[in-house]
């Protein structure tokens, strides 16, 4: 059973620094795309970002050049660093896994969920 654990989530200034980690267990990881959602309060989830197996990478508009994805294929794991946060990206963040990457980027339906992180930005 496939398992995505986060981690690094918690309270933060506006304009500061947090690291996201999505750990994977439970299965072979190879050829997998990882992503990160969030979801604030009355709103709907929403794509952030993502990264191949290969590295190939994508962005939300709204946290292009703020935000960076990366993973370590030998630790099976994502990171999302995220810097110059507002107060508009609070959220619950959620990490995600799919084989195809189009069901992270495009459709929003990848077929393995974290259980999600608090991400709070204090003003």
């Amino acid at each position: 059973q496939v398992q995505l654990v986060e981690s690094g989530g918690g309270l933060v200034q506006d304009g500061g620094s947090l690291r996201l980690s999505c750990a994977a267990s439970g299965g072979t990881f190879s050829g997998y795309t990882m992503g990160w959602f969030r979801q604030a309060p009355g709103k709907e989830r929403e794509f952030v970002a993502a990264i191949r197996w290969t590295g190939g990478t994508y962005y939300a508009d709204s946290v292009k050049g703020r935000f960076t994805i990366s993973r370590d294929n030998t630790k099976n794991t994502v990171y999302l660093q995220m810097d110059s946060l507002k107060f508009e990206d609070a959220a619950v963040y959620y990490c995600a896994a799919d084989r195809n990457y189009r069901r992270i980027v495009i459709s929003g339906t990848p077929g393995y969920w974290g259980q999600g992180t608090q991400v709070t930005v204090s003003s």
